[in-house]
């Protein structure tokens, strides 16, 4: 049988594509390069197959938008027009990420780049042999498991409980509502606890920036100038908050600066929210990740008014897979949004939540953390080194006290857009600065917790050729 031409590969692929609604009529087609690299030939071939298609009429080149599906095999036959699904797309109420967050996205599962971007701990440290004794305890003790409690696993929610009360936060287990994911959590709060027009003030720059969250319940986004300590108090004017307010920050190693809050600060900050009746969302997904001393205890510990909601995860520090964290704060709160939660999924995943239990009753938490908080360390001097070396000459920075990130300031004309692309193009991937703040544009985050430590190095090597060549 004799083999179809390349060409004909190409077009037998977007022909099924198309034909099974996968790219519907309005569809942007991949770009010639993508293709070419797919079915690894060269451009000319893939203009070839595309030039029969639109010859057929089932596509179409428009200049600055690449190849756009025209038709269908079925609608070629019929005489009224499709559903455009590339309407229906922008109609949703939820915004759309910034174009930058979702090539990143995308670009940190392609095993081939340097993941300078990612806020995830390397697989090398990911404890496999406990995770198995941990799900095999879980599973030994299983028995028929439905829908939760709204509010999560009693078991759980006890050991969240004890768990926090180390750090100086007394939560029974009715004001604990589990969450997959602290995302989970800010999604609930912007539903369930804001209504629109309600402003949002936080860190300038911050990770809640490449988010949409509170943008699409239809809220404001106020930023609040920082230091090296992170949110400055005094920068929060009284009349600009209103009842509709509320404070987002992230005091333990900020994503992305890795600031730290001292202890003053947070008690300052606190006095002033409570003065102004401004509630507080505290993000402490990092808290546990501290390198050189403990962190302080959190606002939350400060907190006897119930004005502050508390979040915390196993994401960053046990496995992002799990899809477990919570939410703390007064109980009328927890119980709306449990409801919210509810109405959401039924409940976070039942095996994960006996897993994340074990995990903290029998004491291998602690010692996970004790072992990646050295190897935590290892790689942010491994990663300072590099950029001393490599990049003292043309960037500042501060060394982070925990956390996983280094914000780095670049101090040559080279825009961090370009740096971006060049480095993406010679395989690094790096987060710029404009994602958290429109006026933090010749800035980096770099994260040590996801790649190799050899590949560390050499990500800083290849920023440094693309900086003094240009």
């Amino acid at each position: 049988m004799k083999r179809p031409r390349k060409y004909q590969l190409i077009i037998d692929f977007i022909k099924e594509q198309i034909g099974n609604g996968t790219w519907p009529v309005g569809s942007r087609l991949p770009s010639q390069r993508e293709l070419a690299k797919r079915f690894a030939v060269n451009r000319s071939t893939v203009i070839t197959a595309l030039e029969e298609l639109a010859a057929e009429g089932l596509v179409q080149g428009k200049s600055g938008a690449g190849t756009i599906v025209l038709n269908n095999t079925w609608s070629l036959m019929r005489s009224g027009p499709l559903i455009n699904w590339n309407e229906q797309v922008r109609m949703g109420t939820h915004l759309a990420s910034l174009s930058i967050v979702q090539a990143i996205n995308k670009a940190e599962s392609d095993q081939r780049l340097i993941q300078l971007s990612k806020g995830e701990l390397s697989q090398e440290l990911f404890p496999l042999r406990e995770m198995k004794t941990v799900i095999q305890q879980a599973g030994e003790e299983l028995s028929p498991f439905g829908y939760e409690d709204p509010k999560g696993y009693p078991a759980l929610r006890e050991e969240v409980s004890l768990y926090l009360r180390k750090k100086g936060i007394q939560a029974p287990p009715t004001s604990i509502l589990i969450v997959s994911g602290a995302l989970q959590a800010l999604h609930l709060i912007s539903i369930g606890l804001l209504k629109r027009g309600s402003t949002v003030f936080l860190e300038n720059p911050s990770y809640l920036y490449t988010l949409s969250t509170f943008q699409s319940a239809g809220m404001k986004l106020k930023g609040i100038f920082t230091d090296d300590e992170g949110i400055q108090p005094k920068m929060i004017k009284e009349e600009a908050v209103s009842g509709n307010s509320v404070l987002y920050c992230h005091p333990t190693f900020h994503n992305p600066t890795g600031a730290l809050m001292g202890s003053e600060r947070r008690k300052e900050l606190l006095k002033l929210a409570e003065r102004m009746r401004l509630p507080i969302i505290e993000d402490d997904v990092y808290g546990d990740l501290w390198l050189d001393a403990p962190s302080p205890p959190p606002i939350k510990s400060f907190d006897r008014e119930g004005n502050v909601l508390y979040l915390g995860s196993l994401s960053k520090s046990l496995a992002p897979g799990l899809r477990i964290g919570w939410l703390v704060g007064p109980e009328p709160v927890i119980d709306r949004l449990a409801d919210l939660k509810m109405q959401t999924d039924y409940g976070s995943s039942s095996l994960s939540q006996r897993v994340a239990s074990k995990w903290l009753v029998n004491g291998f938490y602690q010692e996970h953390l004790n072992k990646i908080r050295g190897e935590l360390r290892r790689r942010r001097e491994v990663l300072l080194s590099a950029l001393e070396t490599h990049l003292g000459d043309v960037a500042e920075w501060e060394s982070p006290a925990g956390g996983f990130f280094i914000w780095v300031k670049i101090n040559r004309d080279i825009p961090v857009a370009v740096l971006h692309s060049k480095a993406m193009a010679k395989g690094v991937l790096l987060n710029p600065g404009r994602m958290y703040s429109s006026n933090k544009l010749q800035y980096l985050r770099l994260s040590y917790a996801n790649a190799p430590v050899d590949e560390l190095i050499k990500g800083i090597v290849i920023l440094e050729t693309i900086i003094k060549d240009w």
